[in-house]
């Protein structure tokens, strides 16, 4: 084979994987927790620290629409403040439901604004 032809038989490499981030982490598990019902309209992320800790507040807000999803959210709310999260490398020190608009006409949504203090372990 000529060299022109050898150079075009090079196999690209995929690009690296973007490594997830705990905010990215930490939204997965929300979504689980809502059942994958919920579909995320905005998320935010603000340094946080005292002392003793370092972190960031994340807040989040989720839709849910239609009446199964609305059950789902429903669930949701009740379960956030006292989930045990998983996180490597990270602790959940509070987590709160700050909002709910919830509508039935013309058909069923729930809106859920939520606040998660996410500290680093360590």
């Amino acid at each position: 084979m000529s060299d022109v032809m050898t150079s075009a038989l090079v196999v690209a490499k995929p690009p690296k994987r973007a490594r997830k981030t705990a905010a990215d982490r930490l939204r997965d598990a929300l979504l689980a927790l809502s059942e994958h019902r919920g579909q995320l309209l905005a998320q935010s992320e603000r340094a946080w620290a005292s002392i003793t800790f370092a972190g960031a507040r994340h807040g989040f807000i989720l839709l849910f629409a239609g009446e199964d999803a609305v059950a789902a959210g429903e669930r949701f709310i009740a379960a956030l403040p006292d989930h045990e999260f998983a996180l490597a490398g990270q602790l959940v020190a509070d987590a709160t439901v700050t909002e709910v608009e919830h509508r039935l006409l013309p058909s069923p949504r729930l809106i859920v604004t939520c606040e998660v203090l996410l500290l680093e372990e360590g």
